[in-house]
């Protein structure tokens, strides 16, 4: 090659091109050198190479220098990380040959090229990979991966990975599974299934969820599944599936809905074939009533009172229960006041000194306010204050100047059939905390601020007046 058309390519190429001798010692570096590495050429020429390599590096270019001197012809290639004029370290190739055509030129010839761009994305890729594998071993829910194969009579499905959750919730291996589709695997019917979600998850190119129900030899059989696809040169190439398994809420899903129907049909029972007899009961003691006197007649007559207000709170408790799904702005004055009207107040007062308006099921927090007045004067003296107010905008309170509820009971009023009334029914605050949380509320008792009970509901959405 012509010299002056072979030092016109080293001095403007991008690449480092350097000469060393037998020891070491650079005698020359192109002007390349000065944008790469920071140098001016003049300041490397003479320098030792090695000590401008990192430590960790040092052998393996002594190494490669050492083997194409033993055999001339050969051509070395090491990555090392070469220090950067300002201190820090540079990853470089250099390609290193001891033959050269030019016989005016005495030394081994290294010419160097910038990596550290590649090097950083290959440390990316590592990290990325290692967090890879820490969330293949580690999550709960079981992840698979199947290859998508798009052929002109549809789609074939096979799978390629399952992680170790996955396999142990399914008792299905990897091994097992590896290259197979999902009818080889689950069965005609099952597969056809399968892969009409994969199919959807394609054609779609969204992800997708859905639950279904798989049976596997653990006894498992409800999963929520999340499917998503892998978009490659425009096509989707793969799905990656997460699936967790949800049995055992589906059974309690299943179980509550269950109870609901029972309760709806002891509503029922308690409704009509109590109450018709019942009723039946009280006409005939009135009637007997008007036609003699008897001493026995007063206690009958509380005792179906009684029964009749067993059986309207039993069937509120069974109703009220339930999420509330509509709501709708109520005057939190116009609906305490209301309240406080329907109930036997004798010399008792109220005290409202805030009137937002609230968002909720008006005819269930009748009861809540109607059964909280009543329980505030059945336990408190006849001239007992109940008041209620906000407390800011996250929710209300209703409290009393009563004797209060120790702090030891304040969990267990809340429970059917708990009543320290004589002659109560003790349904009432049950109710109270059901018809709560059904609004999304939480409920608790403190102490009032003149010593009474104190009834605190979180939550509470308010509404624009």
């Amino acid at each position: 090659m012509d010299e002056d058309l072979y030092r016109t390519l080293v001095e403007n190429s991008v690449d480092i091109t350097a000469i060393i001798d037998s020891a070491g010692v650079i005698t020359y570096v192109s002007p390349s050198v000065q944008q790469a590495l920071g140098y001016d050429p003049e300041e490397l020429v003479g320098e030792v190479g090695y000590e401008y390599q990192h430590p960790d590096d040092r052998d393996a270019v002594a190494d490669t220098i050492e083997k194409i001197e033993a055999n001339p012809e050969e051509t070395g290639v090491v990555e090392t990380r070469f220090r950067h004029a300002d201190g820090s370290w540079q990853w470089v190739e250099s390609t290193i040959q001891n033959e050269l055509e030019n016989d005016n030129i005495e030394g081994i010839l290294v010419n160097c090229r910038d990596i550290s761009e590649r090097k950083h994305q290959e440390a990316e890729y590592e990290r990325l990979a290692d967090e890879y594998k820490t969330l293949l071993r580690n999550i709960e829910e079981g992840l698979f991966f199947l290859a998508v194969e798009s052929r002109e009579a549809g789609y074939t499905f096979r799978f390629e990975r399952l992680n170790k959750a996955y396999e142990e919730q399914t008792g299905l291996s990897a091994e097992e599974m590896q290259g197979k589709t999902p009818k080889q695997v689950f069965g005609e019917e099952l597969g056809s299934g399968l892969n009409a979600n994969y199919r959807r998850c394609v054609e779609g190119r969204e992800a997708i969820s859905y639950q279904e129900e798989l049976p596997v030899e653990v006894g498992r059989r409800f999963w929520q599944t999340h499917l998503a696809p892998v978009i490659r040169d425009g096509e989707v190439a793969q799905i990656v599936g997460i699936t967790r398994n949800v049995t055992d809420r589906v059974k309690r899903e299943r179980q509550l809905r269950r109870q609901k129907e029972q309760l709806e049909e002891f509503a029922s029972v308690v409704s009509h074939d109590l109450r018709n007899p019942l009723n039946v009961a009280q006409a005939r003691t009135t009637l007997l009533a008007e036609e003699c006197e008897s001493e026995h007649l007063s206690p009958v007559v509380r005792s179906l009172d009684r029964m009749e207000e067993l059986i309207e709170d039993t069937l509120t408790l069974a109703k009220q229960g339930q999420v509330v799904a509509d709501t709708e702005p109520i005057q939190l004055l116009e609906l305490v006041g209301k309240c406080w009207k329907t109930i036997e107040t004798d010399k008792a007062t109220i005290d409202i000194p805030e009137t937002p308006t609230i968002q909720g099921d008006r005819s269930r927090l009748q009861h809540v306010f109607e059964n909280l007045f009543r329980n505030a004067i059945e336990h408190g003296s006849d001239t007992v204050t109940v008041r209620v107010g906000c407390i800011g905008d996250r929710g209300l309170y209703v409290e009393d100047t009563g004797p209060g509820i120790p702090e030891e009971n304040r969990d267990e009023v809340f429970e059917p059939g708990h009543s320290s009334a004589d002659g109560g029914i003790g349904f009432g605050l049950t109710i109270v905390k059901r018809i709560a949380e059904a609004h999304g509320w939480e409920v608790s008792i403190t102490d009032g601020t003149d010593g009474g009970a104190r009834f605190e509901f979180l939550g509470v959405e308010m509404a624009e007046a």
